[in-house]
């Protein structure tokens, strides 16, 4: 079975997601902007989401991880919960 291994960070506005990817693509390293900008609790370990399957996140998020490219930052990812910017570190 497929499984991939992400981390995120998920804010509230996407206007703040396209400040963070901007922020990250300028060298920001990923783990300290979840821990300082995401409300979710993995921020705290850097955005972490660990290995998951298909069908463990919700629809949204799902189709990134398992068709984005790998180690990218993608995003904004809009999902009920607020705006994601993923990065998947590994699938296989």
């Amino acid at each position: 079975m497929t499984q991939a291994t992400a981390r995120h960070i998920l804010v509230e506005t996407e206007e703040k997601c396209l400040s963070l990817k901007k922020e990250i693509e300028d060298g920001l390293d990923f783990a300290i902007a979840a821990k300082e900008n995401s409300s979710c609790p993995s921020g705290q370990n850097g955005g972490e989401l660990g290995t998951f399957a298909p069908g463990q996140m919700v629809k949204e998020f799902n189709d990134v991880v398992f068709n984005g490219e790998l180690n990218k930052v993608l995003g904004p990812v809009q999902t009920q919960f607020g705006y994601h910017l993923i990065e998947v570190t590994n699938r296989e």
